[in-house]
């Protein structure tokens, strides 16, 4: 398990002063960038080797959204590690322990100057420590798309500079916040997110979301389908 402590920051809050959705998964991202930095495969090592980490899945529970000052722990527990795929944990807590936020999220590590998967080497193995995972109702990877529904119009989404990476490609996150920005309520108090990455996208590439909502006893459910100029999903996220 590794985790490090912050503090609630006025830049990651929404209007009413709580964490938003989008500053929450950059905890995370920035848990596992710190885990890989004070580890023997850091992420200079990754790109002599020309590899790096592509995330294919996310799935977020939260529980509550700390406030503005709020001292919170941020951690991730590696919990397999094969072949070409890397699985883990992530979570948020109170410094009183309370479970703020549980997640869970499957990566591929791929060769970058091929564009295929790569085996995990040996001190790649090192760097993560593999470890039982966390509890948390485990939904499947993939994201069945809705076939009825209330269809949402969404505008084109063109990837700008501030949208990239050190990959130069969409970061994980950003892709989040496109599909957040397509809903009707942008305020919409997310208590359940699932993301499937299929592709990636680049600089000036044009996305074009499908946005399906559809109600489940009651509950609503926001299904955003981002896709590209041939109509071929690059990303897709299921909003709860």
């Amino acid at each position: 398990m590794y985790t490090f402590n912050s503090r609630i920051r006025y830049s990651e809050v929404d209007k009413n002063a709580y964490l938003t959705l989008e500053s929450l998964i950059n905890y995370f991202q920035d848990c596992s960038t710190f885990q890989t930095q004070d580890g023997p495969a850091s992420m200079e090592y990754l790109k002599e080797n020309d590899l790096a980490w592509v995330l294919i899945s996310w799935q977020i529970e939260v529980n509550r959204y700390p406030k503005l000052c709020e001292e919170v722990t941020i951690g991730t527990v590696p919990h397999e590690i094969k072949g070409f795929f890397g699985v883990r944990n992530f979570f948020m807590d109170t410094k009183d322990g309370e479970r703020l936020s549980v997640a869970n999220s499957v990566w591929t590590l791929v060769n970058m100057e091929k564009g295929v998967p790569a085996r995990i080497t040996d001190r790649i193995i090192e760097a993560y420590p593999v470890e039982e995972k966390l509890p948390m109702n485990y939904a499947e990877r993939k994201i069945t798309l809705p076939t009825e529904g209330e269809h949402i119009p969404a505008d084109e989404i063109v990837v700008k500079r501030h949208h990239l990476d050190t990959n130069n490609h969409v970061n994980n996150g950003q892709y989040i916040r496109m599909a957040m920005d397509c809903l009707p309520d942008r305020a919409l108090n997310v208590k359940s997110m699932r993301a499937e990455y299929k592709k990636q996208a680049l600089l000036g590439d044009v996305l074009y979301p499908d946005v399906m909502k559809v109600s489940n006893d009651g509950k609503l459910i926001y299904t955003t389908n981002l896709k590209d100029g041939q109509g071929k999903s690059v990303c897709t996220v299921e909003f709860k």
